[in-house]
């Protein structure tokens, strides 16, 4: 189901990256210089379809990278929660390893002398052991 649903989303979504790849193929100039637009020391030309692709691939990595940083303190706050846990339970172990007493070996009662109800205790009327 989930290549399923991966192939719905991904083959429709690259034949629009390709067709707007093929309509914008024209070279347009990017200049970092704004008051002098025509100064080639701070400017490129790049194909637009280009341009768009490395700004939107530009914007994910810093969205991603924000996202990261912020969720640091959750992320150590996981960590420290995760050894204190480990902690508690190897204590917990160690303490129910000391409380539990050896079990001892269980004690066999004598078998009592004399006669039962049918002969000598312990057997039936066929003699054999109970």
């Amino acid at each position: 189901m989930r290549k399923f649903l991966t192939a719905l989303v991904v083959i429709p979504l690259g034949f629009v990256l390709v067709d707007f790849a093929i309509a914008n193929r024209h070279f347009v100039t990017v200049s970092y210089d704004p008051l002098i637009s025509d100064d080639s020391s701070l400017s490129f030309s790049l194909p637009l379809f280009l341009l768009l692709i490395v700004v939107g691939v530009l914007g994910v990595v810093a969205g991603g990278s924000a996202v990261w940083l912020a969720q640091g303190r959750w992320r150590r706050a996981a960590r420290r929660n995760e050894a204190a846990a480990r902690s508690a339970r190897a204590e917990l172990a160690d303490l129910r390893a000391a409380a539990a007493p050896a079990k001892p070996d269980p004690q066999r009662l004598p078998v009592p002398s004399g006669a039962g109800l049918y002969g000598p205790v312990g057997r039936d009327k066929q003699r054999a052991t109970l």
